[in-house]
């Protein structure tokens, strides 16, 4: 933890799967912070259970400065629709929890996933953000700020589901294999095509194939 300078890392969970919502999550971490987190055992939540995921979120809100930014599916079609790029609409949500982070502390310096050009994230803040020193990071996940950012960002997403699957009375399956076209068709079937917009993103080639 030698020379550890307090930043705020970003993350998200739910681009890659067809059920769900885009759930992007910010969390600020000094050297307490980061010390608690690692004795937690907090990683990149892609290499954690869904069980421990749950069990990280309250020691992560407890102990940080945080933003979550939960983009219902019905929500995020509407603004794919408008932006018309995903990378636009990711760094919108980067730039929202940084800004709401700032609202409550300030920090010099914030780290992100690195998704697509640097500038979409910097256009993409406010007053309170461009002063900020901004870094996109391949494999960010390995700073532990950014891993917390990614654990509280897939506990959201799985809560969400959960409500979704209490809504519906159907078990949503993650990404975008056979299955997830399956739950499709039984949603259609359920509902009706029209109503399938509520519970995916409809520019997935899935949407097209269901």
């Amino acid at each position: 933890m030698n020379n550890y300078v307090t930043h705020i890392g970003t993350d998200e969970s739910g681009k890659g799967d067809f059920f769900g919502p885009l759930v992007i999550a910010g969390v600020m971490a000094d050297e307490t912070a980061a010390k608690i987190f690692i004795d937690a055992g907090i990683k990149d939540s892609k290499k954690i259970t869904d069980k421990k995921i749950l069990t990280l979120e309250p020691v992560i809100k407890a102990n940080s400065k945080y933003s979550v930014i939960a983009i219902s599916n019905t929500r995020y079609n509407e603004l794919y629709l408008k932006i018309k790029n995903l990378n636009k609409l990711l760094a919108w949500g980067h730039a929202r929890a940084i800004e709401n982070i700032l609202e409550q502390s300030n920090c010099e310096y914030a780290l992100s996933d690195k998704f697509g050009d640097e500038s979409l994230i910097k256009s993409a803040l406010m007053d309170k953000g461009k002063a900020i020193r901004l870094e996109q990071m391949v494999r960010a996940e390995s700073d532990i700020a950014v891993a917390a950012a990614s654990v509280l960002a897939r506990a959201t997403f799985i809560h969400k589901i959960k409500e979704m699957e209490t809504k519906y009375g159907l078990v949503f399956p993650k990404g975008c294999a056979q299955q997830v076209k399956d739950t499709g068709k039984e949603f259609i079937s359920m509902y009706g095509k029209d109503r399938l917009h509520e519970v995916c993103k409809t520019h997935f080639k899935t949407y097209k194939e269901i």
